[in-house]
């Protein structure tokens, strides 16, 4: 006689959906992961990482400057931030990773007297290779256009800290703050916004926030689903 257990071990087996047993895509599993850096002691924040891995998944770390805060009605703070990044962004990054020989390259343009825009660095770790570099400026137009990508992302995250300390705190400030990031992100300055869609969210649901930011938020909103 046939143990129950395995017959019913036999009918989830049968009963499971193709999509139960099928493999994770080979993006999720391929251990492929960019690092980007900046470090300017002038700014806030004066330091912080980003990790990207080929599935999108990815976090976000910064450490605000020393002296940078004074008056401001929001106090400079470390920020940690689970992200996800989609394509054709995150594509792009890893296309221009490989492209370049994971980074194991020259990045700094030498020469030059280029103004000090901050400390940044590239680094690529995966199956097929590894390699960074660090950089103020690059010749190289690719080189230049990731690192202001990887900066607007981190943009978006610290306007995001911003707005969601000043939803509690200062709700007058909101709307200028929800004007800032909205000219960021039609300049291209600010990038994946879906990461801070929740308290996007929660400031156009409030209704003790005035109005016209309220609509600024869900304008936001809009531009953040038309990711996916």
């Amino acid at each position: 006689m046939i143990p129950a257990v395995l017959l019913f071990s036999s009918f989830l087996q049968a009963a499971a959906p193709p999509q139960a047993v099928t493999s994770a895509p080979a993006a999720a599993s391929s251990g492929a992961e960019i690092k980007f850096s900046f470090e300017n002691a002038q700014l806030d924040p004066a330091s912080y990482v980003i990790v990207l891995h080929e599935d999108g998944s990815g976090h976000y770390s910064s450490t605000p400057g020393l002296s940078s805060g004074a008056g401001d009605d929001v106090a400079p703070s470390p920020h940690d931030h689970a992200i996800e990044i989609h394509d054709p962004l995150l594509a792009g990054f890893f296309s221009t990773a490989r492209s370049h020989h994971f980074f194991d390259i020259a990045c700094e343009a030498t020469g030059l007297h280029v103004a000090f825009t901050g400390k940044k660095l590239l680094a690529y770790t995966g199956p097929d290779g590894k390699g960074g570099c660090t950089y103020n400026w690059s010749r190289d137009p690719q080189i230049n256009q990731m690192g202001n990508q990887m900066i607007a992302i981190g943009t978006t995250l610290e306007a995001g800290r911003r707005l969601a300390i000043e939803h509690v705190h200062s709700r007058l400030s909101l709307d200028a703050e929800l004007e800032n990031l909205d000219d960021a992100v039609k300049a291209h300055r600010a990038l994946a916004i879906e990461n801070i869609a929740p308290v996007l969210q929660s400031i156009a649901d409030d209704e003790n926030v005035m109005n016209r930011a309220r609509m600024r938020a869900r304008a936001l909103l809009a531009a953040a689903a038309s990711v996916h």
